[in-house]
């Protein structure tokens, strides 16, 4: 049977295209790109042996699934928080950092090629709009203005921050010696060293603006988004600073144009397969499934008391959207339905869809019976006397003593049509023949009805003592 494609369909499918290729876009160039590729081929397969009835290797993949996303959130909790403040819409609301002072750009531009003439090394971090707390590692806090001084004696040879690198943020030197995660991409040229790693690794991961100089060879680099490029002068690298790291007021509009039509191969790809992962999860979209689910009242009135349900369980029909629907072995339906409206005699009270929670991929189609009638009586409380039930006759020289208990009344509550009859409860029953005198017993309450309660938990303290003499008058 080929699935009707509804709007709702058509919106899914691009609202999914949407955020995976938002995920490309982040995670592209990182290994974490290559590790959902593969996840992403594992699931095409899962659904392909579903789909045939391989029953042993849907199984077997089905189970390493849940290991394998426990294992990712570990192993890629860094690109995964990172992933997460991007597609946040507040974070340039609640982010208090102000513009960088692009006026500073030529004291550092013109310092960083005297420190390279010099073959000394340095890393310089120019942080964007995302916060890099979790990527930057054993920093040093410095906060303090930026000057060619400041720099020079921070990359000085034999200093002790030479080695890692420095944060500038907010127009100020915030940290030193930081270390930074290294690029893992085989496409790095085996010449760079351990600072170009960093740096790739930096960029591959926020949108930081990171500035190296190699010691070797004397040259300052820019690097951004996993992309190395060589600065010839001091005047180039101010130009790309100041065009990197101006606000977002001031950087050029993209057309929807321009927007739709970039990278437009993954885009087609993504979209693809998503309309592809669609298929393979509808392939069970109109299957009938029939489910008895129980009904339970919620919402009684204090004052009221239910006595009948009619009837007590209702048949739910539902349809099967897509195949990550469960099979009707594993549903486990209740009909929650509100009673607030109840009150003495019989009411009718109708089943709405809505009073019964469905999987994903599944909807109701119909409820039968639409309605139940509820019996009801006004509740009533009342405090009744306590009798022992007495099994047998005392011993002899025992009969004129007495049997109490403690305490004497209780309160019963329930319908007024059986409360109202009950005159006094009893106890479990006690062997007259095994009591003794002054020995306390402990024993239940019966229930006198079976839509009446005793008002209490613990049980009556039953005692065998002499009876009270009053002199007569």
């Amino acid at each position: 049977m080929i699935p009707t494609i509804r709007i709702q369909d058509i919106a899914d499918i691009l609202i999914m295209t949407f955020l995976l290729y938002q995920l490309y876009s982040w995670f592209r160039g990182t290994r974490a790109i290559q590790v959902l590729i593969g996840l992403g081929i594992v699931t095409l397969i899962y659904f392909a042996t579903r789909f045939l009835d391989l029953y042993m290797t849907s199984w077997v993949l089905q189970e390493l699934g849940t290991v394998l996303i426990i294992l990712i959130i570990v192993v890629f909790q860094t690109e995964i928080r990172q992933a997460l403040y991007r597609f946040s819409l507040l974070r340039h609301i609640l982010d208090s950092r102000q513009e960088t002072q692009h006026g500073q750009f030529q004291d550092i531009a013109e310092t960083l090629f005297r420190m390279a003439a010099n073959k000394t090394g340095a890393l310089i971090v120019f942080q964007g709009n995302e916060s890099l707390h979790d990527l930057l590692t054993n920093g040093i806090v410095l906060d303090c203005e930026i000057s060619p001084q400041m720099l020079e004696s921070i990359f000085y040879d034999g200093a002790p921050f030479h080695d890692g690198a420095a944060l500038i943020n907010n127009g100020r030197i915030e940290k030193a010696a930081c270390h930074l995660p290294l690029s893992v991409s085989p496409d790095v040229p085996q010449h760079l060293g351990t600072r170009h790693r960093a740096a790739l690794g930096l960029s591959e991961r926020s949108d930081a603006v990171v500035v190296t100089i190699s010691e070797e060879r004397g040259e300052v680099s820019l690097v951004t988004g996993g992309t190395l490029r060589r600065m010839s002068t001091p005047s180039e690298l101010i130009l790309a600073l100041d065009e990197l790291l101006k606000s977002e007021l001031e950087a050029p509009r993209i057309t929807l144009r321009q927007r739709f039509f970039s990278n437009l191969f993954p885009k087609v790809a993504l979209l693809l397969g998503v309309c592809v992962f669609w298929g393979l999860i509808t392939t069970r979209q109109g299957q009938i499934t029939t489910v008895t689910a129980p009904v339970r009242l919620h919402g009684v009135p204090d004052s009221i008391v239910l006595l009948h349900t009619l009837p007590e369980d209702v048949t739910v029909q539902l349809k099967a959207m897509s195949s990550l629907a469960p099979p009707p072995s594993k549903l486990d339906l209740t009909a929650e339905v509100d009673a607030s409206g109840v009150s003495e005699g019989t009411t009718a009270i109708r089943v709405n869809h809505a009073d019964i929670v469905v999987p994903s991929g599944m909807i109701i189609t119909s409820v039968s019976p639409s309605s139940i009638r509820v019996s009801a009586e006004k509740k009533l409380r009342k405090n009744v006397p306590i009798k022992a039930a007495i099994k047998g006759r005392l011993p002899l020289g025992q009969a004129s003593l007495r049997i109490t208990c403690e305490p004497a009344s209780v309160d019963i509550e329930g319908p007024a049509s059986q409360v109202s009859h009950i005159s006094s409860v009893t106890t479990e029953d006690i062997d007259a023949t095994q009591l003794i005198r002054g020995k306390e017993y402990l024993k239940n309450l019966r229930v006198p009805e079976k839509q009446v309660s005793v008002l209490r938990d613990t049980p009556i303290v039953i005692t065998l003592s002499a009876r009270d003499r009053r002199p007569r008058r």
